[in-house]
């Protein structure tokens, strides 16, 4: 029997996993979660000889471990430590089993799809194909080739292995089925091109079903998450900036069943010029700081991976009464106004901030207001000297834990991998997507000759077998869309735009029980600060840009607004440093005077000059006074595997 091999590269330690795209049987995952003991990242779990393709090349011996796939060359010269012989899990999006299309070859193939980042940092996709045939017959060459594609999957999504070794096709979870929203106008107009040449193609090879739908209008999200059939679907997932995303949260909080509704985990890939909860999800899956199209690859990793993790969301109260829900920001002063006043250079994607950020410390402003908030009740531990912020009699100074239809118009232009049924007239008329092909788990990505051919070899072809686990969708039909018109309940119809906003609002969702009405007086244990401001940012999570970490310590789930501001008589040169600092999160460090933080729970702002802009998520709304409370963990976000599981080396 041949023995694991001597040499191992070293791999990170145990992480936990967050929830998983699992959904295999349930008596198969309790089965497999009493007889799976705690394993080191170490361990074995499987072990053996392949051979390559084309047959011609070396043989190796590949030992599966909970974090990475072993690769060493036994022939035709053994590697004491090969190049290359480590596959991190977090740079595979999926696999599949192959079989050649010669009768005459008994050998059955096992194919995984990996990232891994060229010499240069950026990623780029490559495939490695295994032979096994190390028995007599294709039948059992073919189990076991599944046995190792049925492995990888389970921990890919995170989903236990049996402790008896027993691997077989019930551990399969069904394919999770993802509505994917696109704005073809996103990130310059690359956002369609991206997601067809990059996303689709991977999370197919990861085995996530899907439908995708191009937006086509401002708040057209919106409508279509309000009309949604929720139980048919896993998670709802955007490709564009923060705006698409913005849409989606108030469109599940607008529906009558909000309460339900908004536990539909959403996620999001980055492709427009505002990328900044991708940014934050780039974060917290350990890779490091990355902008365009490496950042969308590996947020998209990340969601081939699966595992949602507490959202927390901001409701937000504006002076007519009505009201939104933030995942991001609430600004006013500078940020807001850059936001908007660089909007006329959206066609340069994420330099218009940059540009915008020039003309504003060209023109500063100062705006006199009054901010109150209601301090977090239990203080975290202090921040540490790089960290550390001016303190004030006025102010209570917290620094969290550091962080570790389709049927019907106008929804017709769609692509799906899933039998839906489609209007095919409508995605052959004029400028909509062609369709892809019928792409899913262990049936392969695309069938490239770079990829499964070779001069003088027989073609692979997918192996049947493992596409349509227990429980696949392809045995239903599934419509995104409920049939007819979007239902949008009668106490929650699409309010007409605000005079001065462009942000469409809420009138269901969760009570703001920290908040009195807007205009009234404040409880005494609130902080009350009237200043003349440069700027004031309300940020939940830790990124106000994919490269802007305006709050370093901040958590999906921390529970916290946390409150930075900038006062009046900073320099323009000062202002600019505190920018750049941001972006690797050590403004805090700089010891400016006039910046000023807080953590709470509540926030009420009340601008007292006559003209200027605010923003919720980079939406510009209303402007007058507001007042917001954070709801702790109201929604679920797609992040994959948090922490060190993702670390590049």
């Amino acid at each position: 029997m041949l023995q694991p091999p001597l040499w191992f590269e070293p791999e990170r330690p145990d992480q936990e996993l967050t929830g998983s795209w699992g959904h295999g049987p349930r008596s198969t995952l309790v089965r497999a979660k009493a007889m799976a003991p705690p394993l080191a990242a170490s361990t074995p779990l499987l072990h053996g000889e392949f051979g390559s393709y084309p047959a011609r090349g070396p043989r190796y011996a590949l030992t599966l471990t909970s974090q990475a796939l072993h690769i060493q060359r036994l022939r035709p010269k053994p590697e004491a430590r090969p190049r290359g012989g480590l596959v991190p899990l977090a740079e595979v999006s999926g696999c599949c089993t192959l079989r050649s299309r010669s009768p005459s070859d008994s050998a059955a193939y096992f194919c995984i799809y990996t990232y891994p980042r060229g010499r240069l940092g950026g990623r780029r996709r490559a495939t490695r194909t295994f032979r096994a045939d190390g028995a007599a017959t294709y039948e059992e060459n073919r189990a076991e080739a599944q046995r190792w594609a049925i492995a990888l999957t389970c921990l890919l999504r995170g989903l236990p292995l049996p402790g008896d070794g027993e691997i077989t096709t019930d551990l399969l979870p069904r394919p999770p089925r993802l509505l994917l929203l696109v704005n073809p106008f996103g990130g310059r107009g690359l956002a369609w091109q991206w997601c067809k040449n990059y996303v689709l193609p991977m999370i197919s090879e990861a085995g996530l079903s899907f439908n995708l739908i191009q937006t086509e209008r401002q708040n057209h999200a919106r409508e279509l998450v309000q009309g949604l059939r929720l139980s048919e679907w896993d998670g709802i997932v955007t490709v564009s900036g923060d705006g698409l995303l913005y849409e989606v949260l108030n469109g599940l909080l607008d529906r009558s069943d909000w309460e339900e509704a908004v536990k539909m985990p959403v996620g999001i890939l980055p492709c427009g010029s505002g990328n900044a909860l991708a940014g934050a999800v780039n974060q917290h899956g350990g890779f490091e700081p990355a902008l365009g199209l490496d950042l969308l690859l590996n947020c998209s990793l990340l969601l081939c991976r699966g595992g949602g993790h507490p959202l927390d969301l901001l409701s937000v109260t504006l002076a007519s009464g009505s009201r939104c829900f933030s995942f991001l920001s609430v600004a006013w002063g500078f940020v807001s106004d850059v936001d908007i006043q660089s909007e006329r250079f959206r066609a340069l994607g994420s330099v218009r901030f940059t540009l915008g950020t020039m003309l504003g410390l060209a023109t500063l402003h100062t705006y006199r207001g009054r901010l109150s908030y209601l301090p977090a009740t239990v203080e975290p531990p202090s921040p540490t000297p790089a960290h550390g912020l001016p303190r004030a009699k006025s102010e209570l100074t917290l620094t969290p834990d550091p962080a570790p239809p389709m049927a019907h118009s106008p929804l017709h232009r769609s692509v799906s991998d899933l039998p839906l049924p489609l209007p095919q007239p409508a995605l052959a008329s004029p400028g909509s997507p062609e369709p892809l092909p019928i792409l899913s788990l262990n049936g392969g990505g695309p069938e490239l000759a770079g990829d499964w051919g070779g001069a003088g070899d027989a073609p692979l072809s997918p192996d049947p077998l493992l596409s349509s686990p227990p429980g696949s969708p392809k045995a239903a039909l599934l419509s995104p869309v409920a049939q007819g018109p979007p239902v949008i309940p009668p106490s929650s119809g699409l309010p007409p735009p605000t005079p001065d906003g462009r942000v469409s609002t809420s009138t269901c969702g969760p009570p703001d029980h920290l908040l009195p009405p807007l205009g009234s007086p404040l409880p005494p244990d609130w902080v009350t600060l009237e200043e003349d401001f440069v700027l004031m940012l309300a940020i939940s999570p830790s990124h106000l840009g994919a490269d802007m970490v305006a709050a370093p310590h901040a958590r999906f789930d921390d529970g916290l607004v946390h409150l930075c501001w900038v006062r009046s008589g900073i320099s323009r040169t000062a202002l600019l440093r505190l920018f750049l600092a941001m972006e690797r999160g050590s403004h805090f460090s700089l010891g400016c005077p006039q910046l000023g933080y807080a953590a709470a729970r509540a926030f009420r702002l009340e601008p007292l000059t006559p003209r200027g802009v605010l923003t919720v998520d980079g939406e510009q709304v209303e402007y007058g006074p507001l007042q917001a409370q954070m709801h702790p963990g109201l929604g679920t976000l797609l992040t994959g595997p948090p922490g060190c599981l993702g670390r590049e080396p």
